[in-house]
């Protein structure tokens, strides 16, 4: 008997079905589950975990082009805004005030997208009119780049 697929599955270019989220995001959802199951068992040893090493020990993981960049971001993040704490949210280095995620690199690899991208969330101070920017493709940081990252990341705290 042939099964049928359901109006929740689909097909990907390669023919294979999957549930609406590819290997990358199921993945990173997964690293989300780990990270979260990690803190809890830390609970009171909170003060005992380093975060900020483990993020510096996912950018040592990445490929050597979005390590790169993720090293100069950190240093850009920590340089303009120390108040923010590095963590790891999904598997990538993001920077969090009061728990909550600023800030984030996401590595081109992650997704096998062909730019990385800095993201800012809903805590960040970045609005501007009815309509502004949340995520930068990423391809390399001149200096000029690097001035703006550090401008945004000021202002997304500010």
């Amino acid at each position: 008997m042939k099964r049928t697929q359901t109006p929740a599955e689909s097909t990907s270019a390669t023919g294979k079905s999957y549930d609406g989220f590819t290997d990358e995001e199921r993945g990173a959802m997964k690293e989300r589950a780990q990270e979260l199951k990690a803190a809890a068992r830390r609970g009171s040893r909170a003060g005992k975990a380093d975060p900020e090493a483990e993020v510096l020990a996912k950018i040592a993981e990445m490929a050597e082009a979005d390590r790169v960049l993720a090293e100069r971001i950190h240093a850009i993040v920590r340089e303009n805004a120390p108040e923010l704490a590095p963590k790891l949210w999904y598997g990538m280095p993001a920077y969090a005030r009061n728990g909550k995620v600023v800030c984030f690199f996401q590595a081109a690899q992650k997704f096998k997208a062909r730019y990385a991208t800095l993201g800012f969330n809903d805590e960040a101070r970045l609005d501007e009119g009815s309509l502004w920017p949340t995520a930068f493709a990423v391809r390399e940081l001149t200096a000029a780049d690097e001035a703006f990252v550090a401008a945004l990341v000021k202002r997304a705290v500010g």
